[in-house]
């Protein structure tokens, strides 16, 4: 496994060890995103009592976290914490993926996140809090003053940039406006010499089918477990 790959493997710590440092917390070998910009918590493959215990001085009674780990068995978490629920997903990357048309796409700002907020309300492609939109940069498509589809970036380790919140308003699908918009996220990405990657639920067929159409490949399988502190 190459150095890029193991970073891949833990993004969460990967991240917030490295260039999203501002955008989270971290004690000893756990971590997590402060949760206005994310919910993902990271910990060590194989975490210890301790490990739970710095991640749980890191959040609050009560509060849930997404665990984001390699593989698909879920966490076992210690008494203290609960396990809420697993979800599997797939690590995809696209150094292969080719620059498409940039036509009408532009890039978001905060004049758009009011809009981005909504549109992500409208698709459900994932979790999106108040800040997640300072993460990285998004582009868009706008028609008549309103935003029918975006992407962008979140999760920022040395040497790649997860593309995330990949959506499209549900009247505007079939016109390959999330490809077109993936391709032009990931060549933002490769001109600053980064690998483009994203997850996406290993159940999801569709979406899997598209991101390989354009150029991506499957690197590993990854589990999301949202955990509960319950102690």
């Amino acid at each position: 496994m190459s150095e890029l790959d193991d970073v891949l493997s833990n993004p969460v710590l990967s991240a917030l060890h490295g260039p999203q440092q501002r955008f989270g917390a971290v004690r000893g070998r756990a971590a997590r995103y402060a949760p206005q910009f994310a919910i993902f918590a990271g910990l060590p493959l194989e975490p210890r009592g301790e490990d739970w215990s710095d991640l749980a001085a890191l959040c609050q009674p009560g509060e849930t976290v997404i665990v984001v780990h390699l593989g698909t068995q879920p966490v076992q978490p210690p008494a203290t914490w609960s396990l809420v629920r697993q979800f599997h997903g797939l690590q995809m990357e696209g150094t292969a993926v080719a620059a498409g048309d940039n036509l009408e796409i532009v890039e978001l700002g905060s004049d758009h996140e009011q809009q981005m907020a909504e549109l992500v309300a409208r698709t459900q492609p994932g979790p999106w809090f108040a800040g997640t939109a300072q993460m990285g940069r998004y582009l868009g498509i706008v028609e008549q003053g309103r935003l029918v589809a975006m992407a962008g970036e979140r999760m920022r380790v040395p040497g790649a940039t997860e593309i995330s919140a990949v959506c499209t308003d549900p009247a505007q699908r079939g016109r390959g406006l999330a490809g077109r918009l993936v391709r032009a996220v990931a060549a933002g990405i490769r001109a600053r010499g980064e690998r483009p990657v994203l997850h996406v639920s290993a159940g999801h067929s569709t979406a899997i089918g598209l991101y390989h159409r354009i150029g991506f490949t499957t690197t590993r399988a990854m589990s999301f477990d949202t955990v509960r502190l319950t102690g």
